[in-house]
């Protein structure tokens, strides 16, 4: 049997509405697309006030998993891809459909170059 990555999907409610049950299928759909392992489905709702980046953040690290996909930016505050979210986790967009990765390494410096008289 082949491993496959596991990913969290992750939405609010506020911000999905009546096209929830829409947003968690175009989810699934994804993922099984880009051959991920569906491991769990974060849901946030406001009315609640669980700070929901630190739920996801736990998840994600409770599962060891690769990536978190959601229906889009605006499911995040400030429609904005939260940077220390990105440093943990690879995080995937619905629509438009984009890919933010965490980078593992640095990106490599161009080096001077070498002196003919090897100092």
């Amino acid at each position: 049997m082949r491993y496959k990555p596991t990913r969290l999907g992750y939405l609010r409610t506020d911000v999905s509405g009546v096209a929830q049950f829409w947003d968690q299928t175009q989810i699934r759909k994804l993922a099984t697309r880009l051959g991920y392992d569906f491991a769990d489905m974060v849901i946030y709702d406001p009315r609640f006030g669980r700070p929901p980046l630190a739920r996801l953040k736990a998840q994600a690290t409770r599962l060891d998993a690769e990536a978190v996909i959601v229906p889009s930016p605006e499911h995040f505050d400030g429609a904005e891809i939260p940077g220390t979210l990105v440093q943990q986790i690879d995080v995937i967009t619905v629509t438009p459909e984009e890919t933010y990765a965490r980078r593992t390494m640095p990106p490599v410096r161009d080096l001077p170059p070498a002196r003919a008289d090897g100092a």
